[in-house]
């Protein structure tokens, strides 16, 4: 990755911390009491790295203000497809076709084919973007996947294909990943409706009734 694409997720870290505090101050005025003085103190927080690219709470804490710092966040979902493995495997491995499957992607684009570029939905009608690389491809059993270094969204995982023998197959999604402004960024993610715990969880239900309803190509 190019200085220029490093300098560009930076930015776009800035960008989401600055659109994430200043709704948070707003949101916080609004309120009275310890949830409103607490939402104006993130929201605070968050705008004085935007416009300082500095971090204060981790700078007190002796650690670099940047993404790596922060503690990955864990996620895993499972669902039953009544769909051979194979063909679910097909249109996984096709990445084009991740966004129509998780709803918080914007595109998927493979450069060749291990590597891709990644484009996902933020708050506040934000975006981050990433190179991604598979590093396991098993063929109508798993994918997996990491980050390249550089990206905003640091992350990895994996999705399997279980032959469950009767013509189903249990895909299992495993995701870890460390979000933009670390924890606070999770938490605050979260609070508008951007967290990929529960994304994942519905969109692998989606995924489930319209793959089932269909007969989708590869």
């Amino acid at each position: 990755m190019t200085n220029n694409d490093t300098t560009s997720n930076m930015d776009q870290t800035r960008l989401m911390n600055g659109a994430a505090g200043g709704a948070l101050i707003l949101m916080g005025l609004k309120k009275r009491g310890f949830l409103g003085l607490l939402m104006t103190g993130a929201g605070g927080y968050l705008a004085y790295k935007a416009a300082t690219g500095n971090d204060p709470v981790m700078a007190a804490a002796g650690l670099s203000g940047n993404a790596s710092a922060a503690k990955p966040i864990f996620v895993e979902h499972s669902v039953v497809v009544d769909r051979p493995a194979q063909q679910v495997y097909d249109y996984w491995r096709k990445l084009e076709n991740l966004p129509h499957i998780m709803s918080h992607l914007e595109s998927v684009t493979a450069l060749d084919d291990k590597r891709s570029r990644w484009v996902a939905k933020a708050p506040l009608g934000t975006h981050v973007e990433w190179e991604a690389e598979i590093v396991n491809d098993k063929p109508g059993q798993r994918i997996g996947w990491h980050s390249l270094p550089g990206a905003t969204v640091d992350n990895a995982g994996s999705v399997q294909f279980e032959d469950l023998q009767d013509g189903k197959t249990r895909v299992h999604v495993a995701l870890s990943y460390r979000p933009p402004a670390g924890p606070l960024g999770a938490a605050v993610a979260k609070l508008f409706g951007e967290e990929p715990s529960q994304q994942i969880a519905e969109d692998l239900q989606k995924f489930k009734a319209a793959f089932e309803g269909a007969n989708p190509r590869a």
